[in-house]
């Protein structure tokens, strides 16, 4: 039998990487893209709100309705009574989408839930535009139901309510984002909850309440308002004969004042998630 002097052996198993490669980082997974990212998030709290959020959405419903006979012995009908119907319709979102959202968010910067979205390759706008879209999608049922009541109670026209379809996700949109918003930009969880109780406060008073018994300078707050617009949008469309060049203007500014909202959520999600 022959014997290999231990010298010889090699030093180096043979399935061990060079020296030089342990140093060298495993590169990275890509970036999602927005659009998957989205969806994913989308469905995620879909799902997780459905359970937690729909007892809170009758909630919602009600008070508006509720809303709506209280202001039955106020006002008669005309203007008035479109105004009273179309606030207390948006006021379904903003109940949901503005309060509901700013308490969340609130919640998930104090904690550490942001950390775990700051891990994961997605887009920050996937993230707070996922969430928000989440939200208002749980309005829907509300909203119709809000509205159809409302057009009974006042005896006006059911044939132009498939405009919420439009109404719902645009002022949705601007009303989850100035929710999101407060709920990260606020330090504390209880200052977000606050903050969210006020702006559906807001969007109680200068929503539901007819824009003409309104002094001057709470006219003014009520036109800086993101769901104004839409609450505009609707009650036109009870007319007899709309003006559809207004609906649409109305709905445009809406539409833009979304954009800008999330756009400053966005901002606001990347801010509270590198702190």
């Amino acid at each position: 039998m022959s014997t290999v002097p231990a010298e010889a052996l090699p030093t180096v198993a043979p399935n061990a990487r060079p020296r030089g490669d342990e140093d060298t980082a495993a590169p990275l997974a890509p970036r999602a893209r927005l659009l998957p990212s989205l969806a994913a998030v989308y469905r995620a709290q879909l799902s997780r709100a459905r359970v937690a959020r729909i007892p809170l959405l009758f909630v919602a419903t009600f008070q508006s309705i509720g809303i709506m006979i209280l202001m039955r012995g106020v006002v008669d009908g005309g203007s008035e009574a479109q105004a009273v119907v179309a606030g207390s319709t948006v006021l379904v979102v903003a109940f949901v989408a503005l309060n509901l959202l700013a308490q969340y968010f609130g919640q998930l910067r104090a904690g550490g839930g942001l950390d775990h979205y700051a891990t994961l390759p997605v887009p920050p706008a996937a993230v707070v535009l996922g969430a928000a879209g989440a939200y208002a999608s749980f309005t829907v049922p509300g909203t119709a139901v809000t509205a159809v009541a409302g057009s009974l109670l006042f005896g006006l026209p059911l044939g132009h309510l498939w405009i919420l379809a439009a109404v719902v996700p645009l002022s949705g949109a601007a009303l989850a984002g100035l929710g999101a918003a407060l709920g990260l930009l606020a330090p504390r969880p209880e200052l977000a909850t606050l903050l969210g109780q006020l702006g559906m406060s807001a969007a109680l008073l200068l929503g539901v309440l007819p824009a003409e018994r309104l002094p001057g300078p709470v006219g003014w707050a009520r036109d800086l308002l993101p769901s104004t617009y839409g609450v505009e949008a609707l009650a036109r469309t009870f007319d007899p004969h709309p003006d559809w060049a207004i609906v649409a203007l109305d709905l445009a500014v809406c539409g833009a004042v979304g954009v800008l909202s999330l756009a400053v959520a966005t901002w606001a999600y990347r801010r509270a998630a590198v702190r």
